[in-house]
C-alpha cells in the first residue's frame, strides 16, 4: 500500500484553500495533512483542521492566537501564529504544497517552502509578479517542482506537457473580459462595487474579481507567465474570451496550436497539481460544448482596459517595477471597495504610482518589501487626494 502523501495549505481558509480541502477529503486516505493555515478566520481554520486530522495550525495574525489555541485544545492539534510560524510550517517539508496565501505575506513562506526542494503549488500570484527572479532562482537552487494553479497557467502547463520551451512560437493567454467588456469609458466611470464584483464566469475573492474587472488579473498573469514560460515577451500574448471554456493556448513552431477547455471550476486545476504527474477524479461539470454552442475570441482593448498594458511596462522595466505594479494596485482597489475612487482611477493610481517612483533591482524579499511599502504610501496618498 502506497505512504498518504504529505500535504500543507497555506491560505486553506479561502477560495482556493476550500476547493484544495474538499479534493482532499473525497480520498482522505491518500493524503496526510501536516500544516493549514489562516489569517484570523479561526472558526473556520480549527473546522478544517479537525475535519482533516492536521498536525498544526496557523493563524497569521498573532492576535488570533489565544482564541485558536482554546479551540484547539484538547483535540491534539498544535496552534501557532504570526509569520515566524508560517515559516516554521513550511519548514515541515510536506511532499505537496498549496501556496494560496493572497497578498506579499505569502512570499515568505512560500519561498521556505520552494527552498525544502518538493512540490509546490502555486496559487500566491505575488510571489512571482513581485519576487519572480528571486523565487525562480530558489526553484532553480532547490531542485522544486512548481506546479502553477492558475487556470491560465495550469492550461498552458498541460499544453506543454513536458514539452521543449524552445519548440514554442506563441503562448495565449484567455481572458473572460470581466463584467464590463462591452461597456464604454463613460458606463464604466459610474460603475459600483457591487456591480464589478459580479463576474460573467468565475466564483473568487472580491480582489481578485475587481482584478478581473478591470483586467489587471490578465496584467499580473502576463508576468508569472514570463517567469514560469520563459519564451519571451514578444510571444507571450492575450486573448478575450468570453466563454472562459478555453483557458490558454499554446502554438508550437509547426503551427499547430493545443488549448487546454475546461469548465470555470478552480477545482480542476488544483486537482491537475494535487495528482501530478498522474490524474485524479472530481466533481466538477463535465464541459458540453454543444451546449455552450459558441466560441468567441476578441482583441483586448488597452484604451478601455489599460492594466495589460501597464504590467507589460512594468516587467519590460524590470527590477521592482512588477511588485510596484503590484502594490499600488492592491491599494487602488481596496480604496475602490471602500467608496473612496471610482472603477477607472484604480488604473489611473497605479500608473501614476509608476511614473513616480524609483525603479530598483531586485535581490531579496528585503528589496520586494522595502519597494511594495514605498509603492503602497505613494498610492495611498494619492486615492486620499481623489473624491468620488
Amino acid at each position: 500500500m502506497t505512504a498518504p502523501r504529505t500535504v500543507s495549505i497555506f491560505g486553506a481558509t479561502g477560495s482556493i484553500g476550500c476547493s484544495t480541502l474538499d479534493l482532499i477529503g473525497r480520498d482522505p486516505d491518500a493524503y496526510e495533512v501536516l500544516a493549514l493555515t489562516a489569517g484570523c478566520d479561526v472558526a473556520k481554520l480549527a473546522a478544517a483542521a479537525i475535519t482533516h486530522n492536521a498536525k498544526l495550525a496557523v493563524v497569521a495574525d498573532a492576535r488570533c492566537y489565544g482564541d485558536l489555541k482554546d479551540v484547539l485544545a484538547g483535540t491534539g492539534i498544535e496552534a501557532a501564529a504570526g509569520e515566524g510560524a508560517l515559516i516554521e510550517a513550511a519548514l515541515m517539508g510536506a511532499d505537496w504544497t498549496m501556496a494560496a496565501i493572497v497578498g506579499l505575506a505569502g512570499l515568505a513562506p512560500t519561498l521556505a517552502a520552494v527552498k525544502q526542494g518538493r512540490t509546490v503549488a502555486l496559487a500566491n500570484k505575488e510571489a512571482l509578479v513581485a519576487a519572480g527572479d528571486v523565487m525562480m532562482a530558489a526553484v532553480q537552487e532547490s531542485a522544486a517542482t512548481l506546479l502553477p494553479v492558475d487556470s491560465e497557467h495550469n492550461a498552458i502547463f498541460q499544453c506543454l506537457d513536458g514539452g521543449c520551451i524552445d519548440r514554442v512560437r506563441k503562448i495565449t493567454l484567455t481572458a473572460s473580459g470581466g463584467p464590463f467588456r462591452t461597456k464604454s469609458l463613460d458606463e464604466m466611470r459610474a460603475v459600483t462595487p457591487d456591480q464589478a464584483l459580479k463576474h460573467p464566469n468565475w466564483t473568487m475573492g472580491r480582489k481578485i474579481t475587481i482584478d478581473s474587472a478591470t483586467m489587471m488579473n490578465k496584467g499580473l498573469e502576463y508576468i508569472e507567465a514570463h517567469h514560469l514560460f520563459p519564451v519571451g515577451l514578444d510571444r507571450l500574448a492575450i486573448l478575450v474570451h468570453p466563454q472562459s471554456v478555453i483557458h490558454s493556448m499554446v502554438e508550437f513552431v509547426d503551427c499547430s496550436t493545443l488549448a487546454q477547455l475546461g469548465s470555470p471550476d478552480m477545482r480542476i486545476p488544483i486537482a491537475n497539481t494535487l495528482a501530478w504527474p498522474d490524474r485524479m477524479a472530481t466533481p466538477c461539470q463535465p464541459l458540453d460544448l454543444a451546449t455552450i454552442g459558441k466560441l468567441e475570441f476578441e482583441a483586448p482593448d488597452e484604451v478601455r482596459f489599460p492594466a495589460i498594458r501597464l504590467a507589460r511596462e512594468a516587467i519590460q522595466r524590470g527590477g521592482s517595477a512588477p511588485a510596484i505594479l503590484n502594490a499600488a494596485n492592491e491599494v487602488a482597489v481596496a480604496a475602490f471597495l471602500d467608496g473612496k475612487v471610482t472603477f477607472l482611477d484604480i488604473a489611473a493610481i497605479v500608473e501614476a504610482v509608476l511614473d513616480r517612483s524609483n525603479v530598483a533591482p531586485v535581490r531579496s524579499l528585503d528589496d520586494v518589501k522595502a519597494a511594495d511599502a514605498a509603492a503602497r504610501a505613494k498610492a495611498a496618498q494619492l486615492a486620499e487626494g481623489m473624491t468620488v
